[in-house]
């Protein structure tokens, strides 16, 4: 207990987030992002429940392959008559590379058939693990210009191209703070495929999305300490703007 990730208690934060997102922001495309993350937690709760559990068709027929192959193969060499007194080294050489080479392309065929379980479930996890991938840049997307320095600034410098500066510092806290949220979540959805997968491939993929959230969320961080280092500021000065 608590040594696992819960996908349905994944699914509530991110439910609940959104409500709190859509009580805070009505209508806002955060919204949007959000409902989106909560349609792949969804999706990734069902693949990863899927590439968590054997695929026993799946090895039922590699294993008949295998032991099909191994009767065909012994068969073959019972067919085989060798008589002792017309063999020579030369026989014995050619016999032996031909052995050698047989044995290298079955064990080639073996591997390949043992694996091909894994590697179909690694397929499909990285294919849903590019969807989160993108989500993340998504969310980063809705922060970029979310710049505390100019709403901050009482005398900002307004470009006809300059983004709409109409939150206040409160409201941009809230905002950053829940873009922070997605993508933790996210990289917390990606931890799901690896719960029971033993991939080395997929783990890789996974850590690959962590860091780009825990990057992401970096530049989150820097504006709220912008953020909160004014509130500080403002609690420590007095109205004529003397610090108390």
């Amino acid at each position: 207990m608590y040594r696992n990730l819960s996908s349905d208690k994944i699914l509530e934060t991110i439910e609940m987030l959104g409500k709190r997102i859509e009580e805070r922001f009505p209508n806002s495309k955060l919204k949007q992002v959000c409902d989106s993350l909560m349609d792949i937690a969804r999706d990734s709760k069902a693949k990863a429940e899927w590439i968590d559990r054997p695929n026993y068709p799946l090895r039922i027929g590699i294993g008949a392959v295998m032991v099909l192959g191994f009767v065909a193969l012994g068969f073959s060499l019972s067919l085989v008559e060798l008589e002792e007194s017309r063999i020579s080294l030369g026989d014995l050489i050619v016999l032996f590379e031909a052995t050698i080479r047989d044995v290298i392309i079955i064990g080639v065929a073996v591997f390949f058939l043992l694996t091909i379980e894994t590697r179909i479930k690694r397929a499909r996890a990285l294919r849903a693990l590019h969807e989160l991938r993108l989500i993340a840049h998504v969310i980063d997307m809705h922060q970029l210009t979310k710049d505390p320095n100019a709403i901050l600034n009482r005398t900002p410098i307004i470009t006809p191209s300059s983004p709409s500066r109409d939150m206040t510092p409160f409201e941009l806290n809230r905002y950053l703070d829940y873009c922070s949220e997605l993508l933790s979540l996210t990289g917390k959805i990606a931890a799901l495929y690896i719960q029971g997968f033993r991939d080395s491939v997929t783990l890789s993929a996974v850590n690959d999305i962590e860091n780009l959230t825990n990057d992401l969320n970096r530049q989150i961080w820097q504006k709220l300490i912008i953020l909160q280092a004014s509130y500080r500021d403002q609690s420590g000065s007095d109205s004529s703007g003397k610090i108390v």
